[in-house]
Formats: structure tokens, C-alpha cells, sequence
């Protein structure tokens, strides 16, 4: 049986931690930053941690990352 194909676009977007929750790191902190304030901006600057549904359809994505 052949390997299984990791998706590099899913790779690049997404990372696994220790305990095997998906991280990701949230959008709207790339441009037109100064009408938001400084609070929503801060808490844009940490990661996420995806919900159990979507963290499955990752794992079919990223099979050798679990």
C-alpha cells in the first residue's frame, strides 16, 4: 500500500500539540489595522484551538501529524 499524501496547504495552515488538539492562527491581523482596537488586536495575536468536528476533518488532511 502506497504512503499516504500529507495536504501542504492544510501542513502550512495547521499544527498539532502535545495532547493532539489542532492549532491555527486566527485571520484579520495581516492589513487595515487601524480601525481595530488595540483589545481585539491582542487577541487576535494568539492561536486558536479548532473544535473536535473540524479537528477530524484535519486529521484526514495531516494523516502522520496525530
Amino acid at each position: 500500500m502506497p504512503k499516504m499524501k500529507t495536504r501542504k496547504s492544510a501542513a502550512k495552515r495547521y499544527s498539532v500539540t502535545g495532547s493532539g488538539k489542532v492549532r491555527y492562527k486566527k485571520q484579520g491581523l495581516r492589513h487595515i489595522l487601524t480601525k481595530k482596537n488595540a483589545k481585539r488586536k491582542r487577541d487576535l495575536r494568539h492561536t486558536g484551538i479548532l473544535s473536535e468536528p473540524e479537528a477530524k476533518k484535519v486529521r484526514v488532511l495531516l494523516p502522520y501529524a496525530f
